[in-house]
């Protein structure tokens, strides 16, 4: 008989960390939901004492989603306790998820405290939520530097103060595969009252080693796992889930089984992309774009003779739809919902149909195909249609040995207004008119051009940084004129800061 596994998902608390991928409640929701669809166990819905975005997000997502449990975050403070109950009060199934560093690191210098100090606190913060919910689970932050001994004093302490959970985080990536192994391990046999609480296993990327750490820990005891949808989170991100759920179906000899619908995790990948304006990596296990392609001709050769010569994953079992219907400008509105669903998106209001269409068509006369992630593009950029500012035109003539000039045309609330500037090419150009009419000191602190797909005449995606008034701003813009995205990349940035001032 198998084991089962619970999977923990905080791609909209950890994984929102990313810089520039925030989502407003009405995205969370959409992401919650689908995260239901896919069968995870625990959805930890945001930090809600960070902010009030993050308080309200937690009480919607409780409200839309029924049998999954939600999971709110805290430090290990009453006040953090009493909001997160607070914003779990409409939850079907609520727990607080509190902690406290543990590592000398964090002891010293992030707390000026000692060890008897934190154990105190985490004693604390552990019974004053008990008094609250039921489900409480304690994060030791920095567990993967966590002298084992002391380690293994706060686990057993927390529990016997209410803990049904105690998560393990590899906070900074650093633990070796062994490593982690021997430290779940570790406590399994340390600490007396283990087996009144689930491990957790919580690991981080910056080494590469997330997916191999997390599965490690499991090997050596670990009943849940804390993941991400494709591995997003802060600096260089979490645990995959799509890695973790498809290890553990290709592998049955290990015998743990997860309630992860694997067909899925395709679609529920390429909302969060969408969403979250963050591309995945052509490369990407289970999810990249060439997860499945065969490019050498000894690998084709063996694949055209038996699949399964060098895929070990049929790509049905990952959601992913072999008989994609082409898109072109002929494509009616039912095959561009069929296509909107099969990457997780399902547009009920017809009118929104429309402009969706509209712009599907206007795209279609520029491409002889619209990919799959032009369709995600499509499907959210008619938010830009809500903005205080909008480009109405822009024209760029640049060349070589020629100075770039660009003429441009903005909306701003109703109101029309033309600058015109030169600069050191076409993108500086049109960047420098646009400051003309918004008179503001902006300053562009990063700039990244992307390719959706491949292909001269596909569409091309800007993530722009820019910096007012001692704030950061992320901007993003796609189009297959890359100038034009690059503006309104610009112009994204323009609309963030404009509502707070």
């Amino acid at each position: 008989m198998s084991d089962r596994l619970f999977i923990f998902d905080t791609t909209l608390r950890d994984g929102e960390q990313v810089p520039g991928c925030q989502l407003n409640t009405v995205e969370k929701i959409q992401v919650a939901k689908a995260l239901e669809q896919l069968g995870v166990d625990v959805i930890e819905a945001g930090f809600p004492i960070s902010s009030p975005g993050d308080f309200n997000s937690v009480i919607e997502i409780s409200k839309a989603v029924t049998w999954p449990v939600i999971c709110a975050l805290t430090r290990a403070v009453e006040r953090d306790i009493d909001v997160a109950f607070e914003a779990l009060k409409y939850a079907k199934h609520k727990r607080i998820h509190t902690g406290i560093g543990t590592s000398d690191e964090h002891i010293q210098f992030k707390f000026n405290s000692t060890r008897e100090e934190i154990l105190e606190r985490a004693v604390a913060a552990t019974k004053y939520a008990k008094r609250f919910v039921d489900d409480v689970e304690f994060y030791c932050e920095d567990a993967g530097r966590t002298d084992n001994e002391y380690l293994a004093r706060v686990v057993e302490a927390v529990i016997k103060a209410g803990a049904t959970v105690v998560n393990i985080p590899d906070t900074t990536g650093y633990c070796l595969p062994q490593e982690y192994f021997e430290k779940i391990k570790y406590l399994k046999e340390h600490v007396d009252c283990i087996d009144r609480a689930v491990i957790s296993t919580h690991c981080h990327n910056d080494l590469g080693m997330a997916t191999a750490n997390t599965l490690s820990g499991v090997m050596a005891g670990a009943r849940q796992v804390e993941v991400t949808i494709n591995g997003i989170g802060e600096r260089a991100g979490n645990t995959s889930l799509e890695e973790i759920a498809m290890i553990l179906k290709c592998h049955k000899g290990i015998a743990i089984d997860t309630n992860i619908n694997t067909t899925k995790i395709y679609p529920t990948s390429r909302m969060v992309s969408s969403l979250m304006n963050m591309p995945i990596q052509p490369n990407k296990a289970i999810v990249g774009r060439n997860a499945f392609a065969h490019s050498s001709g000894i690998h084709q050769d063996g694949v055209l003779k038996n699949v399964h010569t060098y895929e070990i994953i049929d790509p049905k079992d990952v959601g992913i739809d072999d008989n994609s219907i082409v898109l072109t400008a002929r494509s009616g509105r039912a095959a561009l919902k069929h296509r909107l669903h099969i990457n997780g998106v399902d547009v009920s209001d017809e009118e929104k149909v429309d402009k969706i269409y509209e712009k599907f068509l206007a795209l279609a006369d520029l491409k002889k195909e619209v990919s799959d992630a032009d369709v995600l593009m499509l499907a959210g950029a008619d938010t830009a249609d809500q903005h205080a500012v909008k480009l109405d035109f822009l024209q760029v003539t640049t060349g070589k040995g020629v100075k770039s000039v660009a003429s441009i045309g903005l909306d701003i609330s109703g109101q029309k207004f033309e600058a015109a500037s030169s600069g050191n090419g076409p993108v500086d150009a049109a960047i420098k008119a646009l400051k003309k009419i918004i008179m503001k000191q902006m300053t562009l602190k990063e700039f990244t051009i992307q390719a959706i797909s491949k292909g001269s005449d596909d569409v091309g995606k800007v993530h722009m940084q820019v910096e007012y008034q001692g704030a950061l701003y992320y901007g993003f813009g796609a189009n297959t004129d890359i100038v034009t995205a690059s503006v309104e990349a610009y112009i994204d940035c323009i609309n963030k800061f404009k509502k707070e001032v």
